[in-house]
């Protein structure tokens, strides 16, 4: 996977993508917390998917304050990693999985076939 030819951060809004193949993607702030690669999101999400009366974490609600990316860093050639303001930090974003998880791109199931 290519890295990203830009990246823009609006700390307060989202994340906006471009990529090599002259695709553009935005990430709200919001849906890239939800949709953290940590191994505590992902058991959250599966948690949800199986119960949607589960009980959210804490940390999951926020400070008292609208939810922001306080800081971003570039982990190697692959992956960008987010600090939220709600202190959660250890996701990290490869350019692989912000393609998979583009919301402007269909899940797999809902493309044509060969696509």
């Amino acid at each position: 996977m290519l890295p990203p030819v830009a990246l823009d951060l609006k700390k307060d809004r989202g994340l906006t993508v471009e990529w090599a193949d002259g695709t553009t993607s935005y990430y709200s702030v919001a849906y890239l917390r939800r949709m953290s690669p940590s191994a505590e999101a992902r058991q959250l999400r599966d948690e949800m998917a199986r119960n949607p009366l589960t009980v959210l974490p804490a940390s999951a609600a926020g400070r008292g304050g609208p939810l922001v990316a306080e800081s971003a860093e570039l982990v190697g050639n692959y992956a960008i990693r987010i600090r939220f303001s709600d202190g959660h930090d250890t996701g990290i974003y490869s350019w692989a999985y912000l393609r998979e998880i583009d919301p402007q791109t269909p899940p797999p199931s809902d493309r044509a076939p060969g696509g």
